[in-house]
C-alpha cells in the first residue's frame, strides 16, 4: 500500500524544522516557508495565525518524535537499567551521521535564539527538553538502585548533566562544522557514567 502524501499542516511543519536548523527563526519568513512547501499563503493562514505558532508546532512535533524515538529504541529491551543508559549515549553518537543541519536539536537550536525576545517557543522548547530529561532519570534512578544505591548524587542531577553534554556537544559540531567534537563528548560522557557506577569500597574493604 502507497505511503499517503503528508498533508499541508505537515510539510509545514517539516519545513519549520529545517528552516530553523539552517536559517534560524528571526531569518525564516512566511513567505519562505510558504515557497519550501510549494504552498499559497492562504493555506499557511488555513493552519496557522502566525509564523510563531508554526514553529511551536513544530517544536511540539520534534519532541514528540524524539521522545518516541529515544523511548522505544532498541537499548531500552536490555535487562539492566545501566546497560540501558550506556546504550542511549552509544545511540546518541550513532545519530551523528549525515549533514550537520540534519542531527542538531530544533529544540537546542530555537531556544538559544528566542528564550528571551518569544517566551511561548521558550516555554514549548523547555516542556519537552524537561520530558527527555524526564526519561533520563528514570534510567539513572534504576540504575542507581541497583548498582550504587548510595551514592550521594541525585538522578536529576545528572540527568540535567547528560543534557547539557549533549546539547553543549551540539553546539560544538556548529562552531567547527563538523561531528567529531560530539563524538568525543558523548564518548567522555561515557566513561564518566562507567564510572558514577563503580560500587564505591566499603571500610571492611580497605582494611
Amino acid at each position: 500500500m502507497a505511503t499517503p502524501a503528508p498533508s499541508s499542516r505537515d510539510r509545514l511543519l517539516e519545513a519549520a524544522m529545517t528552516l530553523v536548523r539552517t536559517k534560524g527563526y528571526a531569518a525564516t519568513t512566511v513567505d519562505e516557508l510558504c515557497a519550501a512547501t510549494a504552498l499559497t499563503k492562504g493555506a499557511f493562514f488555513h493552519h496557522f495565525k502566525t509564523k510563531e505558532d508554526v514553529f511551536a508546532a513544530a517544536a511540539q512535533r520534534f519532541g514528540e518524535e524524539a521522545d518516541e524515538l529515544f523511548r522505544h529504541a532498541g537499548y531500552m529491551d536490555r535487562a539492566d537499567p545501566l546497560q540501558r543508559l550506556l546504550g542511549y549515549v552509544d545511540f546518541r553518537i550513532e545519530l551523528l551521521q549525515g549533514e550537520i543541519a540534519e542531527i542538531t536539536c530544533v529544540l537546542g537550536t530555537l531556544v538559544q535564539e528566542v528564550h528571551i525576545t518569544h517566551p511561548v517557543l521558550r516555554e514549548v522548547c523547555d516542556r519537552h527538553i524537561g520530558v527527555h530529561v524526564d526519561m533520563l532519570t528514570e534510567l539513572i534512578a534504576a540504575a542507581k538502585r541497583q548498582h550504587v544505591p548510595r551514592a550521594r548524587w541525585s538522578a536529576e542531577a545528572l540527568g540535567l548533566y547528560i543534557q547539557a553534554v549533549v546539547q553543549g556537544s551540539l553546539l560544538l559540531v556548529k562552531s567547527r562544522q563538523s561531528i567529531e567534537p560530539a563524538v568525543e563528548c558523548l564518548r567522555v560522557l561515557r566513561r564518566h557514567l562507567e564510572l558514577q557506577f563503580l560500587p564505591r569500597p566499603t571500610q571492611e574493604t580497605v582494611k
